[in-house]
């Protein structure tokens, strides 16, 4: 099994006590195949993502359960392991690009980066794949886009920016 969710739950500290979220959610993804998480606003889908890749503040979140990737338990990682899983072999698109790209840099650097600490390019070849992952999802004028700052782009085009940000080392889910 490539994913599996074996009674995972989570919730949230607060002033006014602990908050469930999650109740035993369990789930299986096997190689290959696709699924689709659907739900009400509030029914937990992002908390479920986030829990899976360990983004819930620790001081915040209580998360339960075992998150099973190709049978290692992210759950019980350290975070230097999560750090190689994350990005590496996992990615995430997430729902809202301009609260998930850093506003103080390109859209390059941000690129950039994850081909170099993850898949050992040299800046210059990291650049070019960079561009190459612009072109492929859609992003006309890549090679200047590469240039600009979130900000700078329209809704559509920062999401097919963290869509390349997440195909940016070839994870396998």
């Amino acid at each position: 099994m490539l994913l599996e969710l074996k009674n995972l739950s989570a919730g949230f500290f607060s002033d006014r006590g602990f908050t469930p979220v999650l109740d035993k959610v369990s789930f299986a993804i096997a190689t290959g195949e696709t699924a689709a998480l659907v739900g009400e606003s509030g029914s937990g889908k992002s908390v479920t993502a986030l829990s899976i890749l360990r983004l819930l503040e620790k001081d915040a979140a209580k998360i339960e359960g075992e998150i099973l990737f190709n049978g290692e338990d992210l759950a019980s990682c350290p975070e230097n392991r999560l750090r190689q899983i994350r990005g590496n072999r996992i990615a995430m698109i997430f729902q809202e690009p301009m609260t998930s790209l850093n506003p103080v840099y390109s859209i390059g650097a941000q690129l950039v980066e994850p081909l170099m600490l993850h898949q050992g390019f040299e800046k210059k070849e990291a650049a070019e794949k960079a561009k190459n992952l612009l072109e492929r999802c859609g992003i006309t004028d890549a090679a200047q886009r590469l240039n600009s700052f979130p900000h700078q782009l329209s809704g559509g085009q920062r999401q097919r920016v963290m869509i390349a940000m997440a195909l940016a080392c070839k994870p396998t889910c």
